[in-house]
């Protein structure tokens, strides 16, 4: 078969000369695990012997080593996710001949599939068969392209499985979703828009239930949110899940939370209010407990091809040279033995994550059709998590590797043939020069993710609040390449997760300070181990190895609130809150606000009593919601009253600035003042200059700095005073923050 060069296989070391060339998924094993002793029939349709549709040849499947044969089986064995499951092979008293069969032909009602099974499909109208193929017809080439780089000739195979998985999720999709479908193909620059606010939350830790969250949102509305986005609510393994993002079961919610049809009924009532839902899709891993790793380690030979396995430790030792630890305190390495699939499973996360083989084929198959079937529940943005690590590489940390864009690119294409309305959101946090290909470089250019997380605004932003100075975030800022104006940044102050230090050695080099220095006090002083530090934060993982040692700890509480204990320390603590949300919010892009931010939330630390929170401190700022103290926001003599107040003014400031589109770049000028950031923003009803003070003391800048972008007489967004700046130079309060629109005279 001939297959694409330098992207054939995974693996790129040499084998011993006395094994096969295989790529990093199981080799053939023991009969124990596979049983063949003898041939057996194949299951359910059963062509006749001279019409038998001919299986792939072992050089057609270089994911594992072959499985033998049996002598009379008929068609292509491997699993289909439409419809078949691959059976194990078990020996039999006596081998049978398969009776002769008619092989079911392709009809609108259904459609062979790569395994010689029928799918249902549903009949369509003449004009949707239109819609179906004028659609195909656009993304034919961005699929079918894409997934040949990936896989080579592999794709015939597939293609008839996917092409049928595709009309059949067209024709489920409800009459409302198609609606929207229609809509955001009228404006495809959705995700852009300045009045797009996103709020993030677990479950049941905002509301208890689905149902619970339906009864809430009178309050997102209130706030201004037009995008929401719930953590991992898909059934998880039970204990020890990371949070939810140990999947069991794509296709069901987490019992406690509700059911799909809960989930169903809530993405409906937010659309009815113009709200987004947002899911997290982990494609790097499943649960070990996922049906897939149970049939892999029950020894069906197909689904140990869903992973990465090794019968010892030879490849996985080579690998491990170059492959970063992500938690080293508490799952070191990154493969784990497994008694049952009698293997070395690669593990990047934890032991019970299963990393899946992207190499094969059946896994795109598989995330199409789970994509797909969530989006006709009414998810219409997928935070694709871990996406960084799909492929693997040998002799390379196997992250952001090609194929990684090729993939993405396809399963876009995918989503855009049966349900444009839904867009995705690369979960990457890796370092700026990796990360602008999430959106999309050269060929993929604007064709990939529609969204993807700016880490580094955020670490900068905390970087900035405790060093005083702008000059590293002006470096970092300006190592960006520019974005393609179809997408847009994800732009946040806080998550669930962890703060990691992601700052290069060269950009503290060019700004004047030492990378590792460097890091190592903002871990000191987020941790409150710093002399002078206002922070009440906590060292996540700390890498005796590489030094890094990454902070837990809510906004509020890294920002000072928690430690303040005079009236002036709690209002320079909002200040500085206030200073980063605008920051964020007046970036361009899609703000997110973090469940409880707008309350002033501090650290939360009755997480040590709950035995499967207690050994991940990330846990302090991932509180239950305070809904007492949300009752507090209309009081502007409470902490919560004055951020709530704050931010929905910044909110209400944004939602009617179209300079703020994501379309436009903030671009950052070099500052007089190294205290301070300016941010400009050229749009063609006029400039934008964001000015902000990382100090709690007033700076001043040169009057003519600003008066060359925005004019004598620009206006403050967020105030909505007119500035003055025919004088010499203009001072900023502490912790300023302003939005300058340049005005016509």
């Amino acid at each position: 078969m001939t297959k694409p060069p330098e992207r054939d296989a995974l693996l790129s070391a040499p084998t011993p000369a006395d094994q096969p060339a295989t790529t990093p998924t199981l080799e053939a094993q023991p009969s124990e695990v596979t049983p063949q002793a003898k041939p057996v029939k194949a299951k359910k349709v059963k062509a006749p012997a001279k019409a038998a549709k001919p299986r792939r040849t072992t050089a057609e499947l270089p994911l594992t080593e072959a499985l033998p044969e049996p002598e009379e089986a008929t068609g292509d064995l491997s699993p289909d996710p439409l419809t078949a499951e691959a059976q194990p092979q078990k020996p039999k008293a006596k081998p049978k001949k398969a009776k002769a069969k008619a092989a079911p032909q392709p009809t609108q009602e259904a459609e062979e599939t790569g395994s010689g099974r029928p799918t249902p499909q549903p009949v369509l109208s003449e004009a949707e068969q239109q819609t179906f193929d004028i659609r195909m017809e656009r993304y034919r080439s961005d699929l079918e392209g894409s997934l040949r780089r990936v896989y080579g000739d592999q794709v015939d195979a597939i293609w008839p499985r996917l092409e049928a998985l595709l009309k059949r999720s067209f024709g489920e999709r409800p009459t409302e979703l198609r609606r929207l479908d229609e809509a955001r193909l009228l404006r495809p620059d959705w995700l852009q828009a300045p009045e797009m606010i996103g709020y993030v939350a677990y479950t049941d830790r905002f509301a208890g239930t689905l149902k619970g969250v339906s009864e809430h949102l009178s309050y997102l509305e209130e706030l201004g949110i037009k995008y929401l986005h719930l953590m991992p609510l898909l059934k998880p393994r039970a204990g020890e899940n990371d949070g939810g993002y140990a999947v069991q079961d794509y296709k069901a919610v987490r019992e406690d939370l509700g059911s799909m049809a809960d989930l169903r009924s809530l993405a409906g009532e937010l659309r009815a209010r113009g709200i987004s839902l947002e899911l997290d899709l982990v494609i790097n891993h499943v649960a070990e407990e996922h049906d897939w790793a149970v049939k892999a380690k029950a020894g069906y030979g197909n689904y140990r091809d869903y992973f990465l396995m090794f019968p010892n430790r030879e490849q996985p030792d080579l690998y491990e040279r170059t492959l970063p630890e992500v938690f080293p305190d508490f799952a070191p390495g990154n493969f784990t033995w497994n008694a049952a699939a009698r293997s070395w499973v690669w593990t990047t996360f934890n032991s019970y994550q299963w990393d899946l083989n992207w190499a094969n084929p059946n896994i795109f198959l598989e995330f199409v059709d789970i994509i797909l079937h969530l989006a006709n529940q009414g998810v219409e943005i997928f935070r694709l998590d871990a996406i960084a690590f799909i492929w693997k590489r040998m002799w390379t940390d196997s992250q952001n590797q090609p194929e990684v864009h090729d993939l993405t690119r396809a399963l876009r294409a995918a989503a855009r043939i049966v349900a444009p309305a839904v867009a995705f959101k690369a979960e990457a946090i890796v370092a700026p020069g990796d990360l602008i290909a999430y959106l999309g470089q050269r060929d993929h250019h604007g064709k990939v993710s529609d969204m993807a997380y700016h880490n580094s605004l955020m670490v900068q932003l905390w970087s900035s609040l405790a060093s005083r100075s702008t000059r590293l975030f002006e470096q970092a800022l300006l190592a960006f390449p520019p974005k393609p104006t179809n997408t847009t940044w994800g732009m946040y102050v806080r998550c669930h997760d962890d703060i990691g230090w992601a700052i290069s050695d060269h950009d503290a080099g060019m700004a004047g300070t030492v990378g590792w220095g460097h890091r190592a006090f903002l871990s000191d002083f987020y941790s409150g181990a710093a002399p002078g530090s206002f922070a009440r934060g906590q060292v996540f993982q700390a890498n005796p190895r590489t030094g890094d040692r990454r902070i837990s700890g809510s906004a509020a509480s890294l920002a000072g609130l928690e430690a303040a204990e005079t009236g002036a320390e709690v209002e320079s603590a909002l200040r500085r809150l206030r200073l980063l949300h605008a920051v964020t919010i007046g970036y361009g892009g899609v703000p997110l606000l973090y469940m409880g931010d707008e309350l002033a939330l501090t650290n939360d630390y009755s997480y040590a009593s709950a035995p499967e929170h207690a050994l991940d401190n990330r846990w302090m700022h991932r509180p239950q919601m305070d809904w007492d103290k949300a009752e507090e926001r209309r009081d502007p003599q409470t902490s919560a009253g004055k951020m709530y107040a704050a931010l929905r003014s910044l909110i209400q400031a944004r939602q009617h600035l179209p300079h703020l589109h994501a379309s436009i770049e903030s671009r950052v000028m070099r500052s007089p003042n190294e205290h301070t950031l300016l941010l400009r923003r050229t749009h063609p009803q006029g400039n934008m200059l964001a000015v902000y003070n990382f100090t709690n003391e007033f700076q001043a800048l040169p009057a003519w700095v600003l008066r060359e972008v925005v004019g004598a007489y620009p206006r403050d967004a967020i105030s909505g005073h007119e500035w003055n700046l025919t004088n010499e130079e203009v001072a900023l309060e502490p912790y300023g923050a302003y939005w300058l629109i340049e005005q016509a005279h």
